[in-house]
């Protein structure tokens, strides 16, 4: 393949990234703007035309997978000479085992895993529901990815307020202990890989050399999720260089409550002199009405950017609904998803999304009953989670009746839990603990139904609860998945459930620059919906044995301007007018919601339409309308569709009510305004937040 054919296929702004002579070389790639595609085709592009040689290029990835993806790609495009691809930790780890080798230095074993470390160093009670070392290794990850070391961590992680599962003088301690351990067996962590290779560099002139002469071409993949040490490392392969290309999108960071530093992204055309930035704004996964309701949720964050440009035909309005508990929120969406199935076409077409791994368990319990294959993506099934496992073999132990029991395993988290946001916090020990908060719940559910039950009783009735038996559920299932184990991926059909405050966002979220993070993880979630988005909230949830009311996220007003703007027949996102129109929306919904709250009523009829039924009478008046050789408003007014949307009658005699509705309309189009009134109607649910 020659360096032209490299550019078939490409848009404008492609070819520019692709193309561009710019040194260093920022890329912003929007979601599905073709990101990886622009990558490797610059990389091909560079070794085509002879400006990089492949034995000279280092891309930086953040998985395996991603690095053999683009490996393979190059290979595809006529690229036959290796160039070196992996993650940080791996290319770190590869390299100080040459200076190893090279210097005749024995070299340290590499502690794979510190749970191991971590459960010797805590002793007794290691390993419990409550104490998960994966909870603790997470918590030195993040100090080192900061490049905090033990005797600045307590203070660091309270400013960061960082919720450890151990008081913070406690967590201190122990990971001074832990690098203590290290250097006395004479162990690594892969953290240290970072840091020690980076510290290299700095320190070893002739090993910087080598290193910056072999590798003179460096591309990084998902720049927004760099953490400090990995730009640390990064800047002592670069050197003086120029020759560094990077590829992310502020819009999707989301790991800064696991190390990455955003701004290394955000700030890169500030720090770089000379860079040169080129943005991919078009999408070619979303339907123009998804990314209006994306446009919608990220322009009122602290990041603003272009609204992407959709690529793709249109597709149906995104809905919005409630529902009066979480269990029926569950339950609604598992009879969607089986009611919108057809022959022929994947479960794995279908995924529902949630801010929490806790929140899946209802959606593992209401899909099982309805016999719908599916899998948990990412911090896996429920009841294959460490701190399931750890709790269960806590309760076969106990003499204790079950009932007690599960009161103690529920102790600790009411202790933290808020009284109106549950005991997920948004860090990984948060979520184990509201994972622990819905094991109580089930085990009173099973109590209820079976009194004098004993642990392995009540898991084994777990099994038969949860455990997917539907036919195929190994090879094709619908997804659930949270927010950020949802990122890189894309579904034709995506459900966002559980849009309620202190959820989305999480309550842990206190600061703008948090608050901002979960707005953007919002955007993430949307943006993997291919033709189809649905999201809703419930307006009670449980937490264990508590239930409390619920408010629905503050976003879901801007999805709702989102909506009601495309109804309206507004432009799309990226064209002259949708801001205008966006914020009109905006305005009006405020102006409804204060009315509302004084007892008002709203200043016309229809002004609280639901805009995707109001969509749908129009495009019954324009058929009417054809059919009888009239123009439209002749059948109704734009004022009358809107009165019957909001008001949406369900009898002739409410219907003749509505303003613009006399006997004579209503006798001659009632039965096909009120059929599409009870078509769009659902129990429980509402096209408004509010």
């Amino acid at each position: 393949m020659d360096a032209r054919a490299v550019l078939a296929g490409l848009t404008d702004r492609q070819a520019e990234a692709v193309t561009s002579p710019g040194a260093p070389l920022c890329i912003l790639a929007g979601a599905g703007s073709g990101k990886t595609r622009v990558l490797t085709r610059r990389i091909a592009y560079r070794v085509l035309t002879g400006t990089a040689d492949p034995r000279h290029v280092m891309a930086l990835t953040f998985t395996r997978k991603a690095a053999g993806e683009l490996v393979r790609r190059l290979e595809a495009l006529g690229v036959r000479d290796h160039v070196t691809a992996g993650t940080f930790h791996a290319l770190a780890y590869a390299q100080l085992r040459q200076r190893w080798a090279d210097t005749g230095r024995r070299p340290p074993a590499l502690l794979d895993r510190k749970a191991g470390l971590l459960i010797r160093l805590l002793g007794r009670g290691a390993g419990s529901a409550r104490v998960q070392p994966a909870d603790l290794a997470g918590e030195i990850e993040w100090a080192k990815a900061r490049l905090i070391d033990p005797g600045r961590y307590e203070a660091e992680a309270a400013a960061a307020e960082r919720r450890p599962p151990v008081p913070l003088p406690t967590m201190a301690a122990l990971y001074e202990r832990y690098e203590e351990e290290k250097r006395r067996r004479g162990l690594v962590d892969f953290d240290d890989l970072l840091l020690g290779c980076a510290s290299a560099l700095a320190d070893d002139p002739e090993f910087a050399a080598s290193q910056r002469w072999r590798f003179r071409h460096l591309f990084v993949d998902e720049f927004q999720d760099v953490n400090l040490a990995q730009a640390r490392l990064l800047a002592g392969w670069r050197g003086d260089g120029n020759d560094l290309c990077v590829v992310g999108d502020p819009r999707q960071a989301i790991y800064s409550w696991n190390g990455a530093e955003p701004a290394q992204l955000r700030d890169f055309a500030q720090r770089e002199a000379g860079a040169t930035v080129i943005s991919l704004d078009d999408n070619f996964r979303s339907t123009p009405q998804i990314l209006a309701v994306a446009s919608a949720i990220i322009s009122v964050g602290a990041d603003h950017h272009r609204p992407l440009r959709p690529r793709r035909p249109d597709g149906p309005l995104p809905t919005v609904r409630a529902y009066a508990r979480d269990v029926d929120e569950a339950r609604a969406i598992a009879r969607a998803v089986r009611d919108g199935h057809r022959p022929g076409t994947p479960w794995s077409h279908t995924a529902v999304l949630c801010r929490t791994n806790a929140q899946l368990v209802l959606f593992e319990e209401a899909f099982r009953a309805a016999g719908i294959p599916h899998r948990v993506r990412g911090g896996g099934a429920f009841l294959q989670r460490p701190e399931v496992k750890a709790a269960l073999a806590e309760l076969r132990r106990s003499p204790a009746p079950l009932a007690t029991g599960l009161a103690d395993l529920r102790a600790p988290v009411d202790d933290e839990a808020g009284a109106d946001d549950g005991p997920a916090d948004g860090s990984p020990a948060g979520e184990r603990r509201a994972v622990l908060e819905e094991l109580a719940r089930l085990g009173d559910d099973y109590l209820t139904s079976e009194p004098g039950g004993d642990a392995g009783a009540f898991e084994a009735w777990l099994g038969a609860a949860l455990r997917s038996e539907a036919p195929g559920a190994a090879s094709d299932a619908v997804e659930l998945a949270t927010f950020h184990g949802a990122k890189g991926l894309e579904w034709p059909v995506v459900f966002v459930a559980g849009l309620e405050r202190g959820l989305v966002p999480i309550s842990h979220a206190g600061t703008d620059e948090a608050r901002a993070e979960e707005q953007r993880l919002l955007y993430v979630a949307v943006t993997r919906a291919q033709d189809q988005l649905h999201c809703s909230w419930a307006r009670e949830r449980s937490f264990g044995a508590r239930s409390s009311r619920r408010q629905p996220s503050p976003w879901l007003d801007d999805i709702s301007a989102a909506r009601a703007a495309l109804a309206g027949g507004s432009p799309t996102p990226g064209s002259p007018g949708w801001q205008d129109r966006l914020g009109a929306e905006r305005a009006r919904l405020r102006r409804g919601q204060a009315q509302r709250a004084r007892g008002g009523r709203s200043e016309r009829a229809g002004a609280n339409a639901d805009p995707e039924l109001l969509a749908a009478l129009k495009r019954w008046r324009s058929e009417a309308a054809r059919a009888g050789g009239v123009p439209a408003f002749v059948v109704f007014h734009d004022s009358t569709l809107a009165a019957v949307a909001e008001a949406k009658p369900r009898t002739s005699a409410s219907l003749v009510r509505l303003p613009g509705l006399g006997p004579v309309k209503a006798e001659r189009y009632g039965a096909a305004l009120l059929a599409l009134v009870s078509e769009h109607a659902e129990a429980g649910s509402s096209s408004s937040p509010n």
